[in-house]
């Protein structure tokens, strides 16, 4: 599974990263503001999204894409590692193969 984060703060990615891995997650960190971010989401599986952390133009061109291509948005207000290991746990796939918990 691949993941998009977009937002949070820089000085967290390499914890980002270390949870992710934990959970067998690819992930990609979007912090900064970048150009046509929305072709750059096509190949996630997911976006999780840090509200307080991203500027409106980059959450609504994010919002935009994932809609258009299908790809579910989790959306926290908090950026610490722990909202992001509560989501990456929400997303994990059940041990039994059943489905998503989303």
């Amino acid at each position: 599974m691949c993941i998009a984060v977009i937002g949070g703060m820089d000085r967290l990615e390499r914890h980002y990263r270390q949870e992710a891995a934990r959970t067998g997650v690819e992930l990609r960190v979007f912090s900064q503001s970048e150009n046509n971010i929305a072709t750059k989401l096509k190949r996630f599986d997911a976006l999780v999204i840090f509200t307080n952390k991203v500027s409106h133009r980059v959450r609504n061109e994010a919002m935009s894409a994932a809609k258009l291509n299908g790809i579910p948005v989790f959306q926290y207000h908090s950026c610490g590692v722990c909202t992001l290991r509560d989501c990456l746990n929400c997303l994990a796939l059940p041990a039994d193969g059943g489905a998503r918990k989303w």
